[in-house]
């Protein structure tokens, strides 16, 4: 009998896994989301970190907010934020008095200090959800550590400039003229500037929404969820945009039932 020769298969190949991601350190992150957020947000997709980020702005909100309760007029400020309030036609002026008196006691000011730290850890447990879930909807391959990345990153990246912008505006500005109730807050980067004073609550949440550093964030996301996620660029802006649009119904819905703005 013959000996028949077979061709001898070639040896298999490594499947292709694609461009690696780059290795970042955290403070090369937080500089990339300025310099080269696609790079910075390639890299949390391997190595998903936010803690840091967190930190900082919970540190922005803090700095800030210590800086305008510190040249206002803080009783003031909070009786006009108590009269203006869901139930603040319904308290009498001793009732006003005690609450402002609370407020603007060591307890009370403590509590000012203490809200922004709770209120950064709902954000940012809150905002990686909703971004997890978006994305699991939208198709997208996306864990919650991830998710929370994108969130804290893009929301980090506007929270600094902002700040920026807001400290330098409370040291040039008035006492006298500054308003951390109005929409915005003390930096008016958005539309709700238009709008003269006395102007209809839900409207004014309306416009003040259409913000500069907001759309920044939004593009943030909408690039990070692209690059994390593994999603259509349609899909993340949809995800962003579409979170976003839920937010300022809220926010106008709750002024034109109980005329405040926030």
């Amino acid at each position: 009998m013959s000996e028949t020769n077979f061709p001898i298969p070639p040896a298999p190949q490594p499947a292709y896994a694609g461009t690696p991601a780059p290795v970042m350190s955290t403070p090369a992150t937080l500089t990339g989301i300025f310099l080269e957020p696609g790079r910075t947000f390639e890299a949390l997709r391997e190595r998903p970190r936010f803690v840091v980020a967190a930190i900082i702005i919970l540190v922005l909100s803090l700095v800030i907010t210590f800086l305008i309760f510190n040249k206002i007029d803080y009783s003031a400020f909070l009786r006009d934020q108590i009269t203006k309030g869901p139930r603040g036609d319904q308290m009498t002026p001793e009732q006003v008095d005690a609450a402002v008196g609370f407020y603007n006691g060591p307890i009370g000011k403590v509590l000012i200090y203490v809200f922004p730290i709770i209120g950064v850890a709902v954000y940012i447990a809150a905002g990686g959800a909703l971004y997890l879930l978006g994305s699991m909807l939208m198709g997208g391959v996306i864990r919650y550590k991830q998710a929370i990345s994108v969130w804290t990153y893009s929301s980090f990246a506007p929270a600094v400039l902002s700040t920026i912008v807001g400290i330098v505006v409370v040291l040039i500005t008035p006492a006298e003229d500054i308003n951390p109730g109005q929409p915005g807050g003390v930096v008016r980067a958005n539309l709700g500037i238009l709008l003269p004073h006395g102007s209809s609550p839900a409207l004014a949440a309306l416009l003040s929404s259409f913000d500069i550093f907001t759309f920044y964030g939004l593009f943030l996301a909408a690039l990070g969820l692209r690059k994390v996620g593994k999603m259509s660029s349609g899909s993340a802006w949809t995800v962003a945009v579409g979170l976003w649009l839920i937010g300022v119904i809220l926010k106008v819905g709750w002024a034109a039932i109980f005329g405040k703005t926030s």
